[in-house]
C-alpha cells in the first residue's frame, strides 16, 4: 500500500489550511508536520510500516486536536481532519490503532465541548470567506486524496489476488492431472482407472450389460530395456499407449499402471466374443514392428481378461482376478489372451497355503529323501542312488516332487531346500559307507532357481568337506537349460571333482558344443522316450540316436524310468548303460534302500 503518499497529502493538506489561518501556532505545528512526514518515511522504508502508521496517525490526531483548541474549536474546518484520520486507520492501521484513535477523538470531541459549556475556552465561529473555503476544501482533497490511493491500491491488489487464484487454479488442475495420470505417457493411472471402471459398473447395473477388464503385459519387454536403454524402453511405451488408444473405442479407458502393464476398462460389452475381438485388434496392433533406435522391434502381449458380473462386482476382484487370467495366459506360451476361470483362483489359494506350510516345513524337519537306485543294464549292480526328495506334511501326508516343487521354485525357496538335500544326501552316503557298504555314487538333482539365487559351488564344497565325502562319489543331476546359464559357475562346479549328469536329455535345447565345454558324464534319457519304447520306432530311433551320440562323446547313458523287462533288455541291446525304474525298485527311504542293496545286489 502507498502509505508513505497517503501521510503526505494529509500532512501536507492540514498544513496549508494552518497556514491560511497565519498564527505562530500553525506554523509550528506545520513544521512539526513536515518532520513527522520526514520520520514516517524513514520508518516505511525501513520495513517498519506499522511504526510508521502509529507515529503519523497519533501525531496527526494531536495536532488538529490543538488547531481545534487554539482556534474555534467544533466550529473550525480543521475538525473534518478527523474523518480523515479515521478513513486512513481504518484502511492501513490494526483493529487496536483504529479503536483507540476514535475513542481519542471523541473524548476531544467531549473536552471541546465541556470547555465551551463551563468557559474554561471561549470559540467563536469566524464569518464565512476564501480563508474558511480553502480550510474546508484541503480538508475535503485530504479524504479524497487518501481515499483515492488507498482505493487504487485496493483495486491493485484484488487484481494480483485474482491472478494468483487463476494461478492457483490452474495449478491445481494440473496437479489433479498429474495425480490421475501417468507421467510417461499421459494414460491415467491406476486412481482414475479405478473411477472409470466404477462409473462403467454403475451403468452396466442399470443397463443390464457387461464390463471387461483387460491386463495387458509386454512379453520379454525386460530384455528390449536392457538392451537398448531405458530411453529407448520408454520410448516402445509411449507407442505402445498411442496403439492402445488408437486400437480402442471412444466409451473405453486405457490406462498404464507401470513397468510394462496397462490396464484396459472395455465399457457396454454384450458377449465373450466382441471381448474376444477387441482383445485380439489390441494384439495385432502391438505385434507390429516398432522404429527403435533405428532397428525394427517385434515384441507381443499377453492379455488377462475378467469380466463384470460374472468373475466380480468391484474394482478389486476384477483386477486380481485379471491379473491371474494375464499369468495364465503367459504359461500357456505368451502373445495369447485368457479369459478367468474360478478354477485360477482356486489354484491360486491352494498354491499360497502350500507356500506357507512349506516355510516352516524345515524348521519342522518335514523333509526326507528317498532313494532310487541306478544299476547297470547288462550286469545289474547298483552303480549309484538317486536322491529323491518327499515332504510329509502333517495334513495331507507324503507328498511328492511334482506337488510342491514348482511352487518352492517361484517363491525363491528352492535355494534352502537344495541346500538341505544336498547336505542330507552326502551325510548319508557317508553313513553308508561307514556301515561298510561297497561305495557308489549319490546323485542329487539341482534346480536352475539355485545357479539363479544361490552360491552352487560353495555349498556342494562345502557339503563335501562337512562330511567328508569323496567328490567321486556326488553326481549332480543338471537340467538342459542350466548349461546355457552360466558356464563359469558350471566349471567351477567340474573342478571340484563332481560328476555332471544331463538329467531329461532331449527333451531341451542342449548344445553339444556345451557337453564337451564342461565335460559332461552322462545323459539321462527322458521316461517319456523310454516307456513303451519296444512299439514305438520313433522313440526307439531317438533313443539309439542318443546312445550312439553319447558313445561317439565318450558318455554314458541311463534310461529312466524303465518298468518291465523287455524294455530293459532292448535298452540293454541299443548299448545304454545304466537305468534306474520301478522294475529294480520304487523310491525307497535310506534303511529300506541299505537293505535292498545288501539283499538284491549281494552286498554282505
Amino acid at each position: 500500500m502507498q502509505i508513505a503518499n497517503v501521510l503526505c497529502v494529509v500532512l501536507l493538506c492540514i498544513g496549508a489550511q494552518m497556514l491560511v489561518s497565519r498564527s505562530w501556532l500553525n506554523v509550528g505545528l506545520i513544521g512539526a508536520s513536515l518532520v513527522l512526514v520526514l520520520v514516517g518515511r524513514w520508518l516505511n522504508r525501513r520495513g517498519r510500516v506499522e511504526a510508521s502508521v502509529m507515529l503519523v496517525l497519533c501525531s496527526l490526531t494531536a495536532m488538529v486536536s490543538a488547531s481545534l483548541w487554539f482556534s474555534q474549536g467544533l466550529y473550525s474546518a480543521a475538525v473534518l481532519g478527523f474523518p480523515a484520520i479515521l478513513i486512513v486507520a481504518g484502511m492501513v492501521a490494526s483493529l487496536r490503532l483504529f479503536v483507540g484513535l476514535l475513542i481519542s477523538i471523541l473524548a476531544v470531541v467531549a473536552f471541546l465541548t465541556f470547555a465551551a459549556l463551563t468557559g474554561l475556552q471561549r470559540f467563536e465561529p469566524l464569518p464565512l470567506g476564501i480563508g474558511r473555503m480553502i480550510n474546508v476544501s484541503c480538508i475535503l482533497l485530504t479524504c479524497a486524496a487518501a481515499v483515492w490511493l488507498l482505493a487504487n491500491d485496493l483495486r491493485k491488489t484484488l487484481l494480483r489476488l485474482q491472478r494468483e487464484i487463476l494461478r492457483v487454479k490452474d495449478s491445481e488442475a494440473n496437479f489433479t492431472h498429474l495425480a490421475q495420470h501417468d507421467a510417461l505417457t499421459n494414460l491415467p493411472n491406476r486412481l482414475l482407472i479405478r473411477d472409470r471402471m466404477e462409473q462403467a459398473i454403475g451403468h452396466a447395473r442399470r443397463d443390464g450389460c457387461q464390463v471387461a477388464l483387460l491386463f495387458l503385459d509386454l512379453d520379454n519387454f525386460k530384455t528390449i530395456n536392457d538392451s537398448l536403454g531405458h530411453a529407448a524402453g520408454d520410448e516402445l511405451l509411449q507407442e505402445v499407449a498411442r496403439r492402445l488408444h488408437e486400437a480402442l473405442r471412444d466409451i473405453d479407458t486405457v490406462s498404464r499402471q507401470g513397468g510394462d502393464e496397462f490396464l484396459v476398462v472395455l465399457a457396454d460389452v454384450d458377449d465373450l466374443a466382441a471381448v474376444s475381438s477387441l482383445a485380439g485388434q489390441v494384439q495385432q496392433r502391438l505385434a507390429q514392428p516398432f522404429a527403435l533406435k533405428g532397428m525394427q522391434i517385434v515384441t507381443s502381449s499377453s492379455i488377462g481378461i475378467s469380466l463384470f458380473p460374472g468373475d466380480g462386482e468391484d474394482f478389486d476382484t476384477l483386477l486380481k482376478h485379471a491379473d491371474m487370467a494375464m499369468y495364465q495366459a503367459k504359461a500357456a506360451g505368451r502373445n495369447a489372451y485368457c479369459f478367468f476361470d474360478p478354477r485360477m483362483n482356486a489354484d491360486n489359494r491352494e498354491r499360497l497355503a502350500l507356500e506357507l506350510d512349506l516355510r516352516q516345513a524345515l524348521s519342522r524337519d518335514e523333509f526326507e529323501l528317498h532313494y532310487q537306485p541306478i544299476v547297470d543294464l547288462g550286469s545289474g549292480r547298483l552303480l549309484a542312488a538317486e536322491a529323491l526328495l518327499r515332504w510329509r506334511h502333517p495334513e495331507r501326508g507324503m507328498l511328492g516332487p511334482d506337488r510342491f516343487i514348482p511352487v518352492a521354485e517361484q517363491s525363491g525357496l528352492m535355494v534352502e531346500i537344495g541346500e538341505w538335500v544336498l547336505h542330507e544326501a552326502c551325510r548319508q552316503a557317508m553313513l553308508w559307507q561307514a556301515a561298510g557298504q561297497p561305495r557308489f555314487a549319490v546323485s542329487v538333482n539341482l534346480s536352475a532357481v539355485q545357479f539363479r539365487r544361490g552360491d552352487v559351488v560353495k555349498v556342494v564344497e562345502g557339503a563335501l568337506n562337512r562330511f567328508g565325502l569323496s567328490p567321486s562319489c556326488l553326481d549332480l543331476e543338471l537340467t538342459e537349460s542350466i548349461l546355457l546359464q552360466d558356464p563359469q559357475e558350471l566349471a567351477r562346479l567340474k573342478a571340484l571333482g563332481v560328476k555332471l549328469s544331463i538329467d531329461d536329455f532331449g527333451t531341451g535345447y542342449s548344445s553339444l558344443a556345451y557337453l564337451q565345454r564342461f565335460q559332461v558324464d552322462q545323459l539321462k534319457i527322458d521316461q517319456s522316450f523310454v516307456r513303451g519304447l519296444d512299439g514305438n520306432p520313433q522313440n526307439r530311433a531317438i533313443v539309439t540316436a542318443i546312445v550312439q551320440m553319447a558313445r561317439s562323446l565318450g558318455l554314458h547313458t541311463t534310461a529312466e524310468g524303465i518298468e518291465d523287462e523287455p524294455t530293459r533288455a532292448l535298452l540293454a541291446e541299443l548299448g545304454c548303460d545304466q537305468g534306474q525304474g520301478y522294475l529294480f525298485a520304487r523310491p525307497a527311504p535310506a534303511a529300506e534302500f541299505a537293505a535292498f542293496a545288501r539283499r538284491e545286489r549281494g552286498f554282505a
